[in-house]
C-alpha cells in the first residue's frame, strides 16, 4: 500500500489586533470596514484618511496597532502587509430611557461593537523581498543610456505614395459661364406719377 507523501507547506504568519465595546454602531463600523477588507496596509491608510465617517477614526487606531504588533513581534514590514480579514462584531447594548408625552417612556439604544483586523504578509517575489536599502541603493544608481543604433539600422525603407484618387468633374452645365447678358442687371420698370386726387371742397 502507498504511503501518502506529505508536504511542509510554510504559513504565512497572521497578525491580530482588535478593540472591543467601541461606542459605535456595528452597521456604521461595517461600512468603513468592507473598504479596506484585501487591501494593502498604504492604500487602507489612505482610504481611512480621506473616510469622513467618525468609525473610520477608531478602524485607523486598529490598523496602526496590528501593524505596530508585526513590526515589533514578527519583524515583518508595515508597507508590505495587507489586510486579510477584517470584520465587526456586535457587543452589548447600553440601554437608557427618555420621557415621553402622556407620562410614557421610549428607550434608547445605545450600541457598541468588537473590531477586529488580521494583517498577513503579502505574496512577493525574490527581488521584492530585499530589504528596503538595497532596493533604495538598486533605485538610485545611475541608469546607463542605452546605445544608439547604427545609421544603417535607423535607416527605414520608404513607405509608397498613395495614389490620389482623381477628382470628381463637375457637370458641364455647372461650368459654363453664364452669359453677359443673363448676368446684365435688368432695367427697372418707371412707375407712372401719382395724380394727386382733387378734393370735393376746392
Amino acid at each position: 500500500m502507498a504511503r501518502p507523501r506529505t508536504e511542509t507547506v510554510e504559513e504565512r504568519p497572521e497578525v491580530k489586533a482588535s478593540a472591543q465595546y467601541l461606542r459605535v454602531t456595528p452597521r456604521k463600523a461595517r461600512l468603513v470596514v468592507d473598504h479596506i477588507r484585501g487591501r494593502s496596509v498604504p492604500e487602507a491608510r489612505t482610504v481611512l484618511a480621506f473616510t469622513p465617517r467618525a468609525a473610520a477614526r477608531e478602524v485607523e487606531k486598529i490598523l496602526a496597532s496590528a501593524v505596530a504588533n508585526a513590526e515589533a513581534n514578527h519583524g515583518l514590514l508595515g508597507d508590505d502587509l495587507i489586510v486579510s480579514a477584517a470584520y465587526v462584531d456586535e457587543g452589548p447594548m447600553i440601554k437608557r430611557w427618555r420621557a415621553r408625552a402622556r407620562g410614557r417612556v421610549a428607550r434608547i439604544e445605545k450600541r457598541t461593537c468588537h473590531v477586529t483586523i488580521r494583517l498577513t504578509p503579502a505574496e512577493t517575489d525574490g527581488a521584492e523581498r530585499r530589504p528596503r536599502r538595497a532596493q533604495a541603493a538598486a533605485a538610485a544608481a545611475p541608469v546607463e543610456a542605452p546605445e544608439a543604433p547604427a545609421a544603417e539600422e535607423t535607416e527605414t525603407e520608404e513607405k509608397p505614395k498613395r495614389a490620389r484618387k482623381p477628382a470628381a468633374r463637375k457637370p458641364a452645365a455647372s461650368r459654363a459661364k453664364p452669359k453677359a447678358e443673363e448676368t446684365a442687371e435688368k432695367p427697372k420698370p418707371k412707375r407712372a406719377p401719382r395724380k394727386k386726387e382733387e378734393s370735393e371742397e376746392s
